[in-house]
């Protein structure tokens, strides 16, 4: 009974941010159970049902190649959620480590800064479309292409929660009784770091979901036999006044899981930090 107080006691406070984990987590089941969900094959092509209307049989309607809208709405769903959730994982982890070392050692501050912000300099799409156009195509070189954009980002944020702590009380303390620094690091740098990294980690995320799309859409990303909400959309650019749903549907569902994500951030940051709640 007390768990369930608490849990309603969250929900009140931030219900936006449980309506936005609920989506994501809705996404996530029909990403994992798109081979039965599915009602076509992602590629079967049907020249006969070209471009038809969402109806009982194509619930989403067909495209330009006879293809199920839905069905490759779905499987697209597979596509944006490992792209967020691998360039999460992998911009956190580099970020992290360069910007403690960043923020910890001087020595080596001036010299990782300016790799970074010359990184940052050059637009994330560009850099992203550059890198595409460097190496083949594919799931992989299209996570790195977002990754290395996001790791200055990371960088800057890290090595200022860094500057910060290195002054506190307890890590004096710490240098006091000869602690060493890889525990110091471990112990009471790393734990302070949890909670505005997890907040970034939601806008990484909706980033990665929207520069998929975007380099899918601009036929840098993606193949196009491997369907993602970008790609689904690029296919019906040249068809709009004819099938409007072609854009529809996976327009939609990238919108929706870019604010269900861009939700569970806001609700994360107030949560974490209640000064801010109410403040953006």
């Amino acid at each position: 009974m007390m768990k369930r107080s608490k849990l309603w006691y969250r929900f009140r406070q931030q219900p936006l941010m449980f309506i936005g984990l609920a989506v994501l987590v809705v996404l996530a089941l029909m990403a994992l159970l798109a081979p039965w969900i599915a009602t076509y094959s992602p590629t079967s092509i049907n020249p006969l049902a070209r471009m038809k209307a969402p109806s009982a049989q194509h619930w989403f309607g067909t495209d330009a190649l006879g293809r199920d809208v839905y069905s490759r709405v779905v499987w697209g769903a597979r596509v944006s959620l490992v792209v967020a959730l691998a360039v999460s994982v992998v911009s956190l982890s580099v970020g992290t480590l360069i910007g403690i070392l960043a923020g910890y050692f001087r020595k080596l501050d001036m010299v990782l800064m300016r790799i970074m912000d010359g990184l940052m300099a050059i637009p994330n799409i560009l850099l992203a479309i550059a890198l595409m156009a460097a190496f083949r195509g594919g799931l992989l070189t299209v996570i790195i292409a977002i990754v290395i954009p996001e790791v200055p980002r990371v960088v800057r944020l890290v090595r200022a929660l860094v500057l910060g702590l290195r002054n506190q009380p307890y890590m004096e303390a710490a240098y006091a009784l000869g602690t060493r620094t890889h525990k110091v690091l471990v112990l009471h740098v790393l734990p302070n770091l949890f909670a505005p990294l997890m907040v970034q980690a939601t806008f990484i995320a909706a980033s990665a979901i929207i520069t998929e799309a975007v380099l899918s859409f601009l036929g840098v990303g993606i193949p196009p036999e491997m369907p993602s909400w970008g790609n689904i959309m690029a296919d019906g650019r040249n068809f709009l006044s004819l099938a409007f749903h072609i854009i529809l549907f996976p327009g939609l569902f990238l919108a929706m899981t870019v604010l269900a994500v861009n939700m569970v951030g806001d609700g994360l940051r107030d949560m974490l930090d209640p000064k801010l709640a109410g403040k953006l």
